[in-house]
């Protein structure tokens, strides 16, 4: 989405390219346009982003929080980087604006962070609550499939061999009275 200017890729704002994380997240996106100074846009994806439908229930009220936060570090940063008369100011008050300004950037890049960090632990949580559920449906088919065995064990053969051991048995019973001759 963003692409950095050259100047950022130098470190004019501490902005390191593996800060960035993967392309296209929104860890990516949203530090990009911060570094290029496009806040509006930054702060537009995170709103569209946090207004997105998810695959996951609780993920809006988990991330919720960190957006809100993101869009208050980048107004801080807009601030303290387009600070009216920052000429007019002396040295020190200068590079104290600076440093809060990287401070803020810092800020924003753990926040992004943890967005991220919640994205991923939301969805190995579904994985898991998956992999639960395929089990348990394999375990249940398992044990209907071996109940149904024993059934017709008990029933059908149960019962066949019942007759047949009779059978036998009557048989043996005559053998042994006629042998007898009882």
């Amino acid at each position: 989405m963003g692409a950095l200017s050259y100047k950022d890729r130098r470190g004019a704002s501490d902005l390191d390219i593996s800060d960035l994380g993967a392309p296209d997240t929104v860890r990516y996106n949203v530090l990009t346009f911060v570094a290029n100074e496009e806040y509006d846009r930054a702060i537009t994806y995170l709103k569209d982003f946090l207004d997105r439908d998810s695959d996951y229930p609780n993920f809006k009220d988990r991330v919720d929080r960190y957006i809100n936060h993101a869009i208050d570090l980048i107004f801080a940063i807009r601030t303290k980087r387009n600070f009216p008369g920052m000429s007019l100011l002396t040295k020190s008050k200068q590079n104290e604006l600076r440093e809060r300004y990287r401070d803020h950037f810092q800020e924003l890049k753990s926040v992004m962070r943890k967005v991220e960090t919640c994205q991923e632990e939301l969805r190995l949580s579904d994985i898991k609550s998956t992999t639960v559920l395929v089990k348990s449906l394999w375990f249940s088919i398992v044990v209907v499939v071996i109940s149904a065995v024993v059934i017709e064990i008990v029933q059908g053969l149960g019962e066949t061999f019942f007759v047949v051991f009779d059978d036998y048995l009557n048989k043996a019973l005559e053998y042994v009275f006629q042998f007898l001759n009882i």
